[in-house]
């Protein structure tokens, strides 16, 4: 493969476009990463499930998978440029970056599991997506989707419990 791909008659540099995925990925953590600012507190004074990790955990996990959801949107990228399949991958970026404010910032539970639930299924979609073009791509959303599954019991507990 050139070191350029063209996409819309022009020449885009891989790099520059993994540097993209990046930031978008990025933008997504920092809007999460303000939802939860000063929240550890409030988080540990929810009533939890006992299978409730502790909260300095979700930073860790959250960079890991956030590095993964970027190389996979890239991964598509290089096959077919911005395709319906990064419809989905946008759409889902989108969910995953206002579910921490409408949990913390918010405090609207329930409102947190909706988006949530349907977060999961856009996830499922996106894999279904990129399976056909890249391989790589879609396994390397499993985890996410595992992640987000265990989130998404994780925000049903806590909903009903308060």
């Amino acid at each position: 493969m050139s070191s350029h791909v063209v996409r819309s008659g022009r020449r885009v540099s891989p790099w520059l476009a993994l540097a993209g995925f990046g930031v978008a990925v990025a933008v997504a953590a920092l809007i999460g990463g303000l939802g939860v600012a000063g929240t550890a507190n409030e988080y540990n004074s929810l009533n939890q499930p006992s299978w409730a990790p502790p909260s300095w955990l979700f930073g860790p996990v959250w960079t890991v998978l956030y590095a993964m959801i970027a190389m996979s949107g890239w991964l598509v990228w290089r096959r077919t440029g911005w395709s319906a399949a990064l419809n989905w991958y946008a759409a889902q970026l989108v969910l995953n970056a206002i579910w921490t404010p409408i949990f913390f910032g918010a405090g609207q539970y329930g409102l947190a599991l909706i988006d949530i639930v349907v977060l999961w299924v856009l996830i499922v979609v996106t894999i279904w997506k990129f399976r056909p073009v890249s391989k790589v791509a879609a396994g390397l959303l499993v985890p996410y989707l595992g992640w987000v599954g265990f989130a998404t019991a994780l925000n049903a507990a806590i909903w009903s419990a308060n």
